[in-house]
């Protein structure tokens, strides 16, 4: 069955960096797109970025210059790597692959992002 699985997660002081990582399993990795989601605490999940399956990438305004996401389509893998992290970038972040009308279809359980002052 499909299975993301992120790692990477963990706690940094403002303006510091994390790589964010998920593995991909169960399906043809190289013909979906693949995003980033997070959810802050007591806050709604919100988009973060997406990697298209040809490569085209794109990103939130309020993460964008910061983050960049990559796809190594050979180790099925996806990555988030995050710099000059803010106390507002806190929270769970999720993987998500293939999208379809109603969404993505499948999703990774989170990894958690702790940013402190």
């Amino acid at each position: 069955q499909v299975q993301l699985v992120e790692s990477g997660g963990g706690s940094v002081q403002a303006g510091g960096s994390l790589k964010l990582s998920c593995a991909a399993s169960g399906y043809t990795f190289s013909n979906c797109g693949m995003a980033w989601y997070r959810q802050a605490p007591g806050k709604e999940r919100e988009w973060v970025s997406r990697i298209e399956r040809s490569g085209p990438t794109s990103f939130a305004d309020s993460v964008k210059g910061r983050f960049t996401i990559s796809r190594d389509n050979a180790k099925n893998m996806l990555h988030l790597q995050m710099s000059s992290l803010k106390i507002e970038d806190t929270g769970v972040y999720y993987c998500a692959a293939c999208i379809f009308p109603g969404g993505y279809k499948y999703w990774g359980p989170g990894t958690q992002v702790t940013v402190s002052s």
